[in-house]
C-alpha cells in the first residue's frame, strides 16, 4: 500500500483528475432543436419537390422560394395553391431560431466555466 501523495500540483494537474461533468443541458436543447429544424427543413423540402413536383407544368404564375423550400402556384383570382403549411414555416423558423439563442448560450456558458 502506498501512502497518499501530498503534493499539491498544478491547477490545470488536479482539474484534470476530477471527474468530468456531462453536456450541459442547453446543449441538448439546442440539439433537440436543431433536429426538428432538419425535420421541418425535410418536409418543406418533400412539399416543393416531391408533392408539387409538376405544379409548374400547368400554372402560369411559379412563386418559389429557396429558404425555405416553396414552390406555389398563384391564381389570377389571388388564391395560392401549393404553399407550404404555415405551422411548418413556425416550426422550421422557430426551432432554428431557438438552436442559435441556445447555442450561443451553451458556448458562453462552457466559456465561462473554464474560465
Amino acid at each position: 500500500m502506498t501512502p497518499p501523495s501530498t503534493k499539491t500540483g498544478s491547477p490545470r494537474d488536479r482539474n484534470a483528475r476530477l471527474p468530468q461533468e456531462g453536456r450541459h443541458p442547453l446543449w441538448r436543447v439546442c440539439l433537440g432543436s436543431f433536429v426538428v429544424f432538419l425535420c421541418a427543413l425535410f418536409l418543406a423540402w418533400a412539399n416543393a419537390y416531391v408533392i408539387n413536383d409538376d405544379l409548374p407544368n400547368f400554372c402560369g404564375d411559379v412563386r418559389r422560394s429557396g429558404f425555405p423550400p416553396e414552390v406555389a402556384c398563384v391564381a389570377e383570382d389571388g388564391t395560392v395553391t401549393g404553399a407550404t403549411p404555415g405551422w411548418v414555416e413556425v416550426l422550421f423558423f422557430g426551432s432554428l431560431t431557438v438552436c442559435v439563442l441556445f447555442a450561443v448560450t451553451a458556448f458562453a456558458v462552457s466559456r465561462a466555466r473554464k474560465q
